[in-house]
């Protein structure tokens, strides 16, 4: 479990509840390490597509994963709710740094905190291109902090 102090619903912008399974339960009871990164990409796939516009079946831009990883501060178990709250720590001209909490059911402190980054390719060449301005703005409204840039 991370020693640092876990984040707050009221650090993040942008929320998706997400359903546990039984089968995310691991032998200890608890959700496996593994399901987190599968919340990290539904709360973050579901934001690009309902609010940013991206195709990711026929879009001519696509996300890759490059970096991704999670601190823990307490379990997760079916049959738990989740809530994933995301914001962006970072936006350059063709990556994104996301962050995200997962919370438990109304609770206030995240059982874990995750950290996933993208850089946009063209789908053929797969070279890093520019965001789309669909894509840029609505990320932008999910900016915090000064570390923000917008420069890669």
């Amino acid at each position: 479990m991370s020693r640092e102090p876990p984040p707050r619903r009221g650090d993040f912008l942008y929320f998706q509840t997400i359903a546990t399974r039984w089968m995310d339960n691991d032998i200890y009871g608890h959700v496996n390490n593994v399901v987190y990164y599968s919340y990290f990409d539904t709360v973050i796939a579901r934001y690009l597509m309902e609010e940013g516009g991206l195709d990711p079946w026929r879009g001519e831009v696509v996300g890759f994963a490059v970096e991704s990883g999670c601190r823990y501060f307490r379990p997760l178990a079916f049959p738990d709710r989740v809530v994933a709250g995301l914001r962006v720590a970072r936006l350059g001209n063709s990556s994104v740094v996301y962050e995200i909490g997962i919370f438990r059911n109304e609770e206030e402190e995240a059982c874990a905190a995750g950290r996933f980054v993208h850089v946009f390719v063209d789908r053929r060449s797969e070279r890093p291109v520019p965001l789309p301005a669909g894509l840029r703005r609505a990320l932008a409204r999910l900016r915090v902090g000064e570390t923000a840039s917008s420069g890669d």
